[in-house]
């Protein structure tokens, strides 16, 4: 484990490198619409279905690839998997700019979701460098620089599109390939050679990572917790255009507004607030701090009626991202030093997995409770599916957050890996 300034340096560069991944998908939201038009000569909104199924390949190989990534990360070590796949992203993205029909576009896409070790590759690096006390506060980092990269990402995007719909790619392209340079020169190993084992193909795939997980049943029963809860958070980007549309009659302009708030929220949450509560609360407790706020939310936001309204709920959805890493560190607090990366990948993929379930079940119950056609209007029936959801979740997790008492200062005591 790396002390002093050479841990701060390791958390700072991954901070940077979410930060500049995340900005790199936002870059390109904005102009999808008009690239996926000029590709197919369809109106937006069939044009809107390829969108869908871009997002759809995108999640799958993020499902299928996850483990596999995130075991060379256990074998070859952090920094190999992670340069590849930053350099792997500057390609995929130089080819979206490049791409001259809409099979191109999904090869990128394609390529974006293999190179999705970006993120459990550098919660694996974190692991690495963190004591068992401090994992969960550091895994907020994850969220602090998504956040960040989802406020400024967007923003750019935006502007450049006004230099036509392929510029954003090319500018993506630019900081991926920028990062990876960076990390060439500056980013560290962080696992060291008697954590490392050998690559299995059987335990390299969501299946055989799973089955390898199950000896350790705290791990599996959590991974349906959070499952679970993935399926409830990404009800935001599956329906939160149409449903603040429909509801409060927000223009394009209000819902990006919005959705920068988020961004800003769930940056202070993970990026600072969690870093002062977790010490304080201890994993358990800041988990179940985080699941009830995600509860009054999609319980609030199921019933909204009013723009205002919805501000106020989405302070409590940004308390709510409280909840991923304190998941994250309960978890990785009892799996071995040399398997971070496959559970790190088993993360992944269960996140990719409710990313392909989220989006279709969560739009296909808005579009039936809501519009003049529906015969119970009701369009905030997809938060309250999630806020059931995450209810199971809690659940599912409350046995563990009784279990977990308030760390002592300075204590590494935790839980063994079997309970």
């Amino acid at each position: 484990m790396q002390s002093g300034p050479s841990k701060r340096s390791a958390l700072g560069f991954i901070l940077v490198t979410l930060t500049l991944n995340s900005m790199g998908i936002g870059l390109m939201m904005p102009v999808m619409p008009s690239l996926l038009t000029e590709l197919t000569a369809l109106p937006v909104s069939d044009a809107a279905r390829w969108g869908g199924a871009l997002s759809v390949v995108y999640a799958l190989m993020q499902f299928v690839f996850g483990p596999t990534l995130g075991n060379l990360s256990d074998r070859f070590g952090r920094r190999p998997v992670l340069l590849v796949s930053m350099f792997t992203l500057a390609v995929d993205y130089l080819l979206m700019a490049l791409s001259w029909n809409l099979a191109v576009l999904f090869v990128g896409r394609t390529l974006s979701g293999v190179a999705g070790a970006t993120f459990s590759a550098a919660s694996a690096f974190i692991a690495d460098v963190s004591s068992k006390k401090d994992r969960a506060k550091n895994f907020g980092l994850i969220g602090a620089g998504f956040g960040v990269g989802f406020v400024l990402g967007p923003m750019i995007g935006g502007f450049l599109g006004e230099f036509g719909p392929r510029a954003p790619f090319y500018a993506a392209a630019a900081l991926s390939f920028v990062n990876f340079l960076f990390g060439w020169f500056v980013l560290p190993e962080t696992l060291d050679p008697e954590n490392r084992r050998d690559f299995d193909w059987k335990r390299a795939n969501p299946l055989g990572a799973l089955k390898q997980l199950s000896a350790l049943p705290a791990v599996r029963t959590l991974l349906l917790a959070v499952f679970l809860f993935d399926i409830a958070h990404y009800v935001y980007p599956a329906v939160w255009s149409y449903y603040s549309e429909e509801v409060f009659g927000w223009t394009p302009g209000d819902i990006g507004m919005s959705l920068a708030f988020v961004g800003i929220g769930f940056a202070f949450v993970q990026g600072f607030l969690i870093r002062v509560l977790e010490p304080k609360l201890g994993p358990g407790r800041t988990l179940l701090a985080g699941l009830v706020a995600n509860l009054i939310a999609f319980a609030g936001l199921a019933i909204a009626d009013s723009g205002w309204m919805a501000y106020s709920l989405i302070c409590f959805a940004s308390l709510g991202a409280l909840a991923t890493p304190a998941f994250t560190g309960l978890m990785s607090n009892r799996v071995p030093d040399n398997a971070q990366g496959e559970l790190q990948g088993m993360i992944s993929s269960a996140a990719g997995l409710s990313m392909v379930v989220s989006p279709f079940v969560m739009t296909q119950i808005f579009a039936a409770y809501s519009g003049p056609d529906a015969v119970v209007s009701f369009p905030g029936a997809p938060f309250a599916l999630a806020g059931l959801l995450i209810l199971a979740s809690l659940v599912i997790a409350l046995p563990f957050i009784r279990r977990e008492a308030k760390p002592a200062p300075g204590s590494d005591n935790q839980k063994s890996p079997a309970e």
